[in-house]
């Protein structure tokens, strides 16, 4: 049986304490099969779900920064959940405009 793509699901939002919260549906994925890489402006998700021949496969991309040695993740019950630190801003500095 061929392998069908599919783009998961992801919510995501911001916490009060400053971290870039991350939603993932992965139903029916085994934990095992789960393969999630973060860099600090975005992450990838690939996830296979083998007795129905569903791949769940997507590449996001963040607004803010992120401190991806920080993030945590966690599976249950067909949801992956990440939460990852915002990275803070560097100080603006001003422009003379000529």
């Amino acid at each position: 049986m061929a392998m069908v793509k599919m783009s998961p699901d992801v919510f995501s939002c911001s916490d009060d304490q400053g971290n870039m919260d991350i939603e993932i549906d992965l139903p029916g994925v085994e934990k095992e099969s789960i393969e999630f890489k973060m860099v600090e402006d975005g992450f990838f998700i690939r996830a296979k779900r083998e007795e129905t021949g569903v791949e769940y496969v997507g590449t996001y991309a963040f607004c803010c920064p992120v401190i991806p040695e920080k993030a945590v993740a966690k599976y249950s019950n067909g949801k992956l959940i990440v939460t990852a630190p915002y990275r803070e801003a560097p100080d603006t500095v001003d422009i003379k405009i000529d």
